[in-house]
């Protein structure tokens, strides 16, 4: 009886399954979900200050606080990102007895 997998397919098609888990992970990595949302969101605010009218920056105690908390989101999410791009998640190393 033949199997109808051999051991180097059985290999091949393991490491293209660990491959796929890892590109996985980076898509998933919380990095890029925090600072992509703090982009986005931080985009809209900063908008909404260059848009503010003389009566809402009045209402803040002239402090233009939709301008200054945009510009901090959109700080804190390109700093997520660059954190990001400079450390990425490591592959999982396997342990000696796995193999």
């Amino acid at each position: 009886m033949s199997d109808s997998y051999s051991d180097k397919n059985l290999q091949d098609e393991v490491s293209e399954l660990e491959t796929k888990s890892v590109t996985a992970a980076r898509l998933f990595d919380i990095r890029r979900i925090i600072g992509g949302l703090f982009v986005i969101y931080g985009v809209i605010v900063t908008i909404a200050g260059f848009v503010a009218s003389d009566d809402e920056i009045d209402k803040a105690q002239g402090v233009n606080i939709n301008l200054w908390t945009g510009v901090g989101m959109l700080v804190l999410g390109l700093f997520f990102l660059a954190w990001l791009k400079l450390r990425p998640t490591a592959p999982r190393e396997e342990a000696d007895g796995e193999k």
